[in-house]
């Protein structure tokens, strides 16, 4: 039992305390641009559905759309990820390619939110979202430790509002399908 507790700190910490480079940086704000929005929206989202005014029925679904857009950022990061790989998917090309592989695997576990069982779990989606919230506040604190220029924390803005634009499309576009799903079958069942 000790022996898995220390091997899952010691990737949770391979996740925060990474690599240097300018290409691991890059592979930081790529996870940045896709996830770390996400905890805003789910927030909003909330704080949205508590309002009394709304219908019950309303609440519960843009809660249950919340997991399934988050899903569907992570298609996207897989998208993005296929897309830099092509048009050589060789072990060898992603092994060259992938600078942070921790990182890139927990981006591309977002995709497990289409399923049923995942998607009912509101929560995990926060939860997963945080590794990439938590490096904009990482960079916050080193940049409020250092006398440097501010570029990391103007790049870190630039993909949070990125990141923040593509989860509020994303959930959007889910939401709307999810409510005309529901519409259809109440139709076709009348």
């Amino acid at each position: 039992m000790g022996g898995h507790i220390t091997q899952g700190v010691s990737i949770f910490l391979a996740l925060f305390y990474m690599d240097n480079s300018f290409f691991a940086y890059l592979q930081q704000l790529e996870l940045m641009a896709f996830f770390s929005g996400y905890p805003m929206l789910y927030a909003v989202v909330f704080f949205v559905a508590g309002n009394r005014q709304l219908k019950k029925n309303t609440k519960a679904r843009l809660v249950v759309a919340l997991p399934l857009s988050y899903a569907l950022v992570g298609t996207l990061f897989l998208g993005f990820q296929l897309k830099k790989l092509y048009p050589d998917y060789s072990l060898a090309h992603i092994h060259l390619s992938v600078q942070q592989p921790w990182l890139v695997v927990w981006g591309l576990l977002a995709v497990l939110f289409w399923v049923p069982y995942f998607a009912k779990k509101t929560v995990w989606s926060l939860l997963h979202s945080f590794i990439s919230f938590f490096f904009l506040l990482k960079d916050f604190a080193l940049q409020s430790s250092t006398t440097s220029d501010g570029n990391i924390i103007a790049n870190d803005m630039k993909m949070y509002t990125a990141s923040l634009m593509l989860n509020l499309c994303a959930f959007a576009v889910t939401a709307l399908l999810y409510f005309l799903i529901i519409y259809l079958k109440k139709r076709q069942h009348s």
